[in-house]
């Protein structure tokens, strides 16, 4: 199964994002009031970093009170690693785990298609084994 899966029918217009060049203090407002802990950084349209709640934490704990009136582009995390909608979800999930981190851009030629996160996969995950479970039963009812 690949992530291509996940982003069905999800449109690349509902994507909550930033520029690089957003305060940090209104990425902090859009990660709070969205109830998100990522978001894609874009600069000219395309994929430039991802900023999360790690990346604001770090740097408070570096600059203090004065991290609110930096850039997004100045602590986000860059390059951001991507995925394409072929990429398989179990490869997305070991590299989330040998990565440490939860959230995916999904880029194809370039272009932002989706941003996933750790829940998407495992949830998918978990659908895709309940299904199974469900064939077998299903099987050794009728076998």
């Amino acid at each position: 199964m690949t992530i291509a899966r996940i982003i069905a029918g999800r449109s690349p217009d509902d994507i909550i994002s930033c520029d690089a060049t957003t305060p940090v203090s209104e990425a902090i407002q859009m990660l709070a009031g969205q109830r998100i802990g990522a978001l894609p950084v874009l600069r000219d349209g395309l994929i430039a970093g991802i900023i999360s709640e790690r990346d604001v934490i770090y740097c408070l704990a570096a600059s203090g009170r004065d991290c609110l009136d930096q850039t997004v582009g100045d602590i986000m995390t860059s390059p951001a690693v991507t995925v394409e909608p072929a990429t398989r979800i179990d490869d997305a999930l070991a590299l989330m785990t040998r990565r440490r981190f939860r959230h995916f851009p999904v880029v194809k030629d370039g272009k932002l298609l989706a941003f996933i996160s750790i829940g998407d996969l495992v949830k998918t995950k978990i659908d895709e084994v309940e299904h199974e479970a469900e064939a077998l039963r299903n099987y050794i009812q009728t076998g």
